[in-house]
């Protein structure tokens, strides 16, 4: 006989608990018993023993628990690692149908965001293991960056976790002129996951947390404190929330639903194994980001699909570095950079002279001036001037890697003087005499006469302006 380990049961107890959504009424189908077989080690639907189709009677959107449920083996998908350690408290209301909806209307966009997703889904649900968090926040850069690293929004949020600069700062995430910690993996992960762990500290519960994270925490503190002032249930479901908060809980709801019984949507789910994607390999040098690639032997897109935090073409290493590579290429990436055969760098810093224009310094070192630009993080409308630092391609090859020590600068170009306006004077005429007396004649001059505004011009003038605030529609941040 095999003997269940505490953690077993927990984990099996929470799967349970947390795979049939809570219901508004009292007609809500009847579930399935469940039972544990210490014997085999595994947990077994009753029903399905007694040939009834679990499936078939739950309602739309209804995660419904698996048959079988070994808690001896690992599990050999990630989904089904997700599935087992499910714990949010489940939502059932319209907007969670809704949300569904719109997923399973989207097949194709579904595909895209896993796929991306199948990088990082390993390290997140082993990081949310470790801290005992519900497995269900893995999926929570579905709806916030569709798992888009680079993905960056209107309010200047950005990575899958969609941090936005001050969040980042507080959470220890670097943000600097070579690298974007928001961007990393690896350490957005690390502080998202501080964050919500806080978050749920704070109010005690997931749903809160969620929106907290979403809208901030001051702002959902104030609307429960409105709630407790009018006597009012102060649950997620019951405080006034603007339209993008009210949809976030539900929104992620929608998407654990999908992940538990896909087939229920018309979704296939690209199968994504249980094991680890990447690992880090130790740089202490600068690299060029497309020579990494080629050491790494993967496409260039795939190393920055795995290092998004970079922001320029050449890899700033101060001491040591954490690069990400798939698992498979780690040892070859290490030989090759510990024995490249090439030179590391082919970039190097550039101060512009007084008069020098970003045109003749793209051509001269064999560059496009929106290249130049982009390079160097210079926006349309940025006047650079003389004495700037920039990062510009190494004539004749490569360079040391010493002269990647400064970082470049942007010397703002004084503005072009503006035209000083003069005010006109009246054309100085000689007096002529007057032929018939010989006196001089005098010279009046004009003064404006400022007519009153008529009836008409009145009429045609604009109206004061209102404010005028527009309810938006359901905002959907993909």
């Amino acid at each position: 006989m095999i003997n269940f380990s505490r953690t077993a049961l927990l984990l099996a107890a929470a799967y349970l608990c947390g795979s049939s959504p809570l219901y508004a009424d009292d007609d809500a189908p009847a579930r399935p018993r469940m039972s544990l077989t210490l014997t085999t080690g595994t947990v077994i639907d009753e029903s399905a023993a007694t040939g009834q189709d679990a499936a078939a009677a739950a309602p739309a959107g209804d995660p419904v628990s698996a048959s079988v449920l070994d808690l001896t083996k690992p599990p050999a998908s990630i989904w089904q690692r997700i599935r087992n350690g499910f714990g949010l408290p489940n939502l059932t209301n319209p907007l969670v149908r809704e949300e569904e909806q719109w997923y399973a209307q989207r097949p194709d966009y579904v595909k895209r965001t896993i796929a991306r997703s199948s990088r990082y889904l390993y390290f997140i649900v082993d990081e949310l293991e470790k801290r005992g968090m519900p497995s269900e926040i893995a999926l929570l850069p579905i709806i916030e960056s569709a798992y888009n690293p680079v993905a960056l929004s209107t309010a200047h949020a950005s990575g899958i976790w969609q941090f936005i600069p001050s969040t980042g700062k507080l959470y220890g995430l670097q943000q600097n002129f070579w690298y974007d910690g928001r961007r990393d993996v690896v350490e957005a992960t690390r502080a998202a996951l501080d964050y919500l762990a806080k978050l749920y500290d704070m109010f005690g519960s997931w749903d809160l947390a969620l929106a907290s994270y979403n809208w901030g925490e001051g702002a959902v503190t104030r609307a429960i404190a409105k709630n407790v002032a009018r006597g009012l249930p102060t649950d997620y479901q019951s405080l006034t929330l603007p339209t993008e908060t009210r949809y976030y809980v539900p929104k992620l709801q929608a998407v654990k639903n999908i992940i538990a019984h896909p087939e229920q949507y018309g979704i296939t789910l690209a199968e994504v194994p249980n094991q680890p994607y990447f690992v880090a390999v130790t740089a202490s040098r600068h690299i060029d980001v497309k020579v990494a690639a080629r050491l790494a032997g993967v496409p260039l897109d795939e190393f920055v699909s795995l290092n998004p935090g970079n922001s320029r073409p050449v890899i700033r290493v101060d001491g040591a570095r954490a690069l990400l590579v798939p698992a498979d290429k780690a040892d070859a990436f290490l030989s090759n950079l510990n024995n490249p055969r090439e030179p590391l760098v082919s970039w190097q810093g550039y101060q512009l002279k007084a008069g020098e224009t970003l045109e003749r310094v793209a051509q001269r070192h064999g560059i496009s001036v929106s290249r130049l630009k982009e390079v160097n993080g210079v926006s349309g409308k940025t006047r650079v001037g003389s004495g700037s630092t920039l990062l510009v391609p190494a004539v004749g090859g490569a360079v040391l890697a010493a002269s990647l020590l400064e970082t470049p600068n942007i010397v703002a170009a004084p503005a072009p003087a503006k035209k000083t306006a003069h005010a006109k004077t009246a054309n100085t005429k000689v007096a002529r005499a007057n032929p018939r007396t010989g006196a001089p004649k005098v010279a009046h001059a004009r003064t404006a006469v400022r007519k009153p505004a008529t009836k008409l011009a009145a009429r045609h003038a604009p109206p004061p302006r209102k404010m005028v605030l527009a309810q938006s529609a359901k905002p959907r941040l993909r």
